[in-house]
């Protein structure tokens, strides 16, 4: 084990750090294999089965899937019959044809799991395939009718919140994911909503499933001013999990959106001189990105209520960022394929694989202030963001440039 990959993750006052440490970085470079409104494209398995072969000569290695079960909503997020696989997205069998041509292409397949909420198949709470009885539902629930016990997490109040301290509900949720492991051919998760129930159950659903790459979605209120605050919160959920399961970088997200939007880029860099995100504390479990369904537009649809979009016209500058910083990038779908971006994307994913930069690389930050941010990464590549004039001086060559980002590589 290398001493220099320890990074520090702090506790809250009063405690001491934990030091988390990687022996191999991870080079995972994902890609979200949907949108909002990609279950008007049928089959949409079909649709991300035929792009296999471009994303991986693009340098995508793992896809991130929509719930994949029988849901009251086209979307995939109100799980109603979990073990069927027919789905607004298309039938079983094309789903697990699409899994097959993204394995031939060297492409890791992990799919979107709903384990916090539930709905019926006619009625609010009468569940089948599998058939839980009342008692599944917490007690707190604003149904008024479940029998469970109450929720341990946040509620969700569209479905009916799923009581994870009954035996009989954890063995059947064991039983989904691991037949949609061999079924299907999943190799890992994204956990939805998972502030929803305690992080014991999901750290015991993910074990039991033996995933090769789990990332959740834990997406806290974000504060400019609290910046270190909310990413320590992810550090303790982290933390909760023995650090088994990453989590998506909501704090560099909400940092380098700002720093774009206003050339605040001062606030790239924390006190201690490294990025002011997740990445800056736990790179190796910091799953960073530009936009998701839920935060930025898609396709034919109009920004939801609650989205949180990067700024327009600048998301080639944030990729920037994110793909030649440690942690793990994810591409939106959108932004590849629908948007004109494949082109910078993938030359920006070159860049990544050409210098091997991986989730714990190195990164020293040189100028971090009003329109200017400039950093190197393992000495390998650097970067340019903003209006102001910068570069690495002799001995590099420009590798990639765009509106508010320039990328250099050694020569």
């Amino acid at each position: 084990m290398r001493a220099a990959l320890f990074l520090i993750c702090v506790l809250p006052a009063g405690g001491a750090p934990f030091l988390h440490a990687s022996e191999k970085g991870d080079d995972t470079v994902m890609i979200q294999g949907f949108h909002w409104t990609s279950w008007k494209t049928a089959p949409w398995w079909g649709e991300v089965g035929r792009r296999s072969g471009e994303l991986s000569r693009a340098g995508v290695n793992l896809v991130w899937l929509p719930p994949s079960s029988d849901s009251m909503a086209p979307e995939g997020y109100m799980p109603r019959r979990l073990s069927v696989q027919d789905s607004s997205y298309g039938t079983a069998a094309q789903l697990t044809a699409a899994v097959r041509a993204l394995h031939a292409s060297g492409i890791r397949v992990i799919s979107d799991i709903v384990l916090n909420h539930r709905v019926g198949t006619k009625d609010w709470a009468d569940f089948t395939e599998p058939a839980w009885a009342t008692d599944s539902v917490c007690s707190d629930d604003e149904w008024g009718k479940g029998k469970g016990a109450a929720d341990t997490g946040k509620g969700f109040h569209a479905a009916r919140d799923i009581d994870h301290t009954r035996p009989y509900v954890r063995e059947s949720l064991k039983s989904f994911m691991n037949g949609l492991r061999d079924t299907v051919g999943y190799d890992g998760w994204r956990y939805d909503y998972a502030r929803g129930f305690s992080p014991s159950y999901m750290l015991a659903y993910n074990r039991a499933s033996t995933p090769s790459f789990s990332v959740a979605e834990i997406w806290d209120d974000f504060e400019l001013g609290n910046t270190d605050g909310h990413r320590q919160a992810s550090c303790d959920w982290m933390d909760s999990v023995n650090g088994e399961i990453k989590v998506f970088d909501f704090t560099t997200k909400g940092i380098l959106q700002q720093a774009v939007r206003a050339g605040e880029y001062w606030r790239l860099a924390d006190k201690d001189g490294r990025p002011a995100g997740l990445l800056g504390w736990w790179p190796d479990n910091a799953v960073t990105f530009v936009d998701n369904h839920d935060t930025g537009p898609s396709p034919g649809s109009k920004l939801k209520s609650d989205a949180w979009p990067f700024p327009a016209g600048r998301e080639l500058a944030g990729y920037a960022y994110i793909l030649t910083h440690p942690g793990i990038p994810c591409v939106y779908w959108p932004h590849f394929f629908d948007w004109g971006m494949k082109d910078q994307i993938s030359g920006l994913i070159k860049i990544r694989r050409s210098a091997g930069i991986v989730s714990d690389s190195a990164v020293r930050i040189m100028r971090a202030e009003s329109g200017l941010y400039a950093a190197v990464v393992d000495g390998r590549v650097a970067l340019r963001l903003g209006d102001k004039a910068w570069s690495p001086g002799e001995g590099w060559r420009k590798a990639a440039e765009g509106p508010g980002y320039t990328v250099w590589a050694r020569e």
